[in-house]
């Protein structure tokens, strides 16, 4: 038998949420891009985690600080220029006000569908038990207190600490 008909043969694995042995179950997401799309698949993964009991975690590091600072959360940008997935010539991105234009019909698509922005998208998971946390080095590096951070942020830890605190964690890296 060949590998590829043994993985044809092998069972699906189907989750039961609610089977006592999904119990316990914890995600962590490591969101590492501060761009409006790439807020919105971390955030709606850490919502509809949380919505199914599991404890979920989620770690700003690098860009993705964008998403819990003050001075930026309420104002995520989305660019054309590099994303083959606009199906957009890529020399229009370059164009002066294509990126406010393309941020602002993405934000309208969204807001279309009910989805709240970052911030108060931020303060349902919060609501809902999620817990945030800040990378340290990402602190360090841009000069960030937690004066500086979303207030329902809960500490600045380094990746080690966010190891320990996600130990046998299911992870997204985003």
């Amino acid at each position: 038998m060949t590998t590829t008909a043994s993985a044809a043969a092998a069972p699906a694995v189907v989750p039961s949420f609610n089977d006592p042995e999904s119990e316990g179950r914890k995600l962590a997401i490591i969101c590492s891009k501060g761009n409006l799309d790439m807020a919105y698949p971390a955030l709606i993964l850490a919502n509809a985690a949380l919505g199914e009991g599991v404890e979920t975690h989620l770690f700003f590091t690098f860009w993705g600080f964008d998403m819990i600072t003050k001075d930026t959360m309420a104002d995520l940008k989305f660019t054309m220029l590099g994303n083959t997935a606009t199906h957009m010539p890529q020399g229009l991105g370059g164009l002066p006000g294509m990126t406010g234009l393309a941020t602002s019909k993405l934000k309208k698509a969204i807001a279309e569908l009910d989805v709240p922005e970052v911030p108060e998208f931020l303060d349902q998971i919060v609501a809902s038990g999620g817990h945030l946390w800040a990378c340290r080095m990402s602190a360090d590096m841009n000069h960030l207190t937690m004066d500086d951070l979303y207030d329902e942020v809960e500490d600045i830890i380094s990746a080690s600490d966010f190891i320990e605190k996600t130990n046998g964690a299911q992870l997204l890296f985003i």
